[in-house]
C-alpha cells in the first residue's frame, strides 16, 4: 500500500456534506491527501487548478452531476490526465450501461467501507487498473 511518503492525491465529489466529510477523512487515515467539492462544477474548477490521481464521484448532485462531470473530462483530456474516476453511488444498476459508454469502469457502492478505499489505493498505486474515462 502506498505510504504518506507517496500519497496519492483524491478529490471527493459529493453534495452531502457529511458523506464528502466521512470519505475524505477515510482518505487522510490511510495516509493520502483529498479535496473536497460539493458539487460537478466545484469539482470541474478543482480539477481545473490541480492535479488529482482519483476522483471519487457522486452521480446525482445539483449543477452538475458526476455523468456531466466525466463528459467534461472525456471533452478536456489534458485535465484528465492520470485521473482514475471512481464512481460512488447508492444507485447505480441502471446507470452501469451510460457510464461504462463514458469509461467509467470504478464503480463502488455507498456506503464506502474501508476495505474498498484500501483496494482502490492498492490498484491505484500499482496501476493495474487503467486510469478513466
Amino acid at each position: 500500500m502506498t505510504t504518506r511518503a507517496n500519497p496519492l492525491r483524491f478529490l471527493v465529489v459529493d453534495d452531502t456534506e457529511d458523506i464528502r466529510d466521512l470519505m475524505a477523512r477515510m482518505v487522510v487515515r490511510l495516509g493520502h491527501l483529498a479535496d473536497e467539492a460539493a458539487d460537478g462544477v466545484e469539482a470541474v474548477e478543482a480539477i481545473q487548478k490541480a492535479a488529482y490521481d482519483v476522483m471519487l464521484l457522486d452521480l446525482s448532485m445539483p449543477r452538475m452531476g458526476g455523468e456531466d462531470v466525466v463528459r467534461w473530462l472525456n471533452g478536456h483530456p489534458e485535465q484528465a490526465a492520470g485521473l482514475r474516476v471512481v464512481v460512488i453511488t447508492a444507485r447505480a444498476g441502471e446507470r452501469r450501461g451510460v457510464l461504462r459508454e463514458l469509461g467509467v469502469s470504478s464503480v463502488l457502492h455507498k456506503p464506502l467501507r474501508t476495505q474498498q478505499l484500501r483496494d482502490l489505493i492498492d490498484e491505484t498505486a500499482s496501476g493495474s487498473t487503467p486510469p478513466t474515462p
